[in-house]
Parts: structure tokens; sequence; C-alpha cells
């Protein structure tokens, strides 16, 4: 029973460590973006010059509206991407390598 308890609670403990590990599409840089698989300097600057000139985005979703990217791109990036949560890098699933 012991053992199952520690199970549980180090599964939970990584489901929470997994749900943080965001970019945040708000405050992102053009080095944290390009973390990205699929996005490179370019679509980083694109994201980071929308941002500039219409605010912030409200959604994941919204980033369909910067040229050059798809909905496709977006699905495939979404669990690495938030609108509300602090960056963090560390466990991102889509990662360019």
């Amino acid at each position: 029973m012991k053992k199952l308890l520690t199970l549980a609670i180090l599964s939970g403990a990584l489901l929470c460590t997994q749900a943080i590990a965001k970019i945040n599409i708000n405050t992102a840089t053009i080095e944290e973006l390009v973390l990205l698989k699929g996005v490179g300097e370019a679509k980083a600057k694109a994201i980071i010059n929308y941002r500039k000139e219409n605010g912030d985005f409200k959604s994941v979703e919204d980033l369909v509206k910067v040229k050059g990217i798809g909905e496709k791109t977006v699905e495939k990036l979404a669990v690495d991407l938030t609108v509300t949560e602090k960056t963090d890098v560390s466990t991102l699933k889509n990662v360019s390598r």
C-alpha cells in the first residue's frame, strides 16, 4: 500500500511538471520560440511582430492569424504553448533537434 501511495504521489508530481512546461506566446523571446519544432527564426519574428502590432494573443489558436502559421502547426505545437502560464522550456514535447 505504501509503495502504491508513493507511486501515485510521484505520478501526480510528474503530471504537474509536464503541465507547466510551456512557452507563453505573449512573452516568449525569439530564442525560446525557435526551440519549437517547425518554428525557425522567421516564424519566431513573425509571432513577435504580430504580438507587438496587435497586442497579446487571447488563445493559442490565435497563432493562425500570424502569416506563415497554419492550423496544423498550431495543433501540433498547442501542447507546448500557453497564453497565461509562465514560460518553462524544461520538458517541451515538440523541441527542434
